[in-house]
């Protein structure tokens, strides 16, 4: 199992996914500096008064009723679209945080093979001058 998952981080260009981080977060910044400057759209004010109409009156009725949904759907997109720009945005800076770590622990990890080799080379050395007679 640990094998296919190596095989799988290891077909990940990662100096592309590391290099690209920085415009992934910028982009998310964007996005979320120009829906959250958007103003909610301001629903009509409802009169309140309640007469017979015609069949023309009934119709535009009707219509305004519809356009008054429509309002109400699009407010509630609206919002929608900001929660999910503002999600898009907090992703994008831990996917930023997680590539500068993985970044952190690839260095490090290049240091300690370094240090095991010289170690490793130490120990042969002083092994051979024990054993030597």
């Amino acid at each position: 199992m640990a094998i296919g998952w190596l095989a799988v981080l290891q077909m990940v260009p990662w100096s592309d996914v590391i290099k690209n981080a920085p415009k992934v977060a910028e982009g998310a910044k964007k996005l979320w500096s120009a829906v959250g400057k958007k103003p909610l759209p301001a629903p009509p004010a409802d009169t309140g008064t309640r007469v017979q109409l015609s069949p023309e009156g009934q119709a535009i009725a009707a219509l305004q009723a519809h356009v008054l949904a429509l309002e109400s759907a699009t407010q509630e997109l609206h919002e929608q679209m900001l929660a999910s720009s503002e999600l898009i945005k907090a992703l994008a800076e831990q996917n930023t945080q997680l590539i500068r770590r993985a970044e952190v622990n690839r260095l490090r990890l290049l240091l300690l093979a370094g240090v095991t080799a010289v170690v490793a080379v130490l120990a042969v050395m002083a092994l051979t001058l024990v054993l030597a007679p």
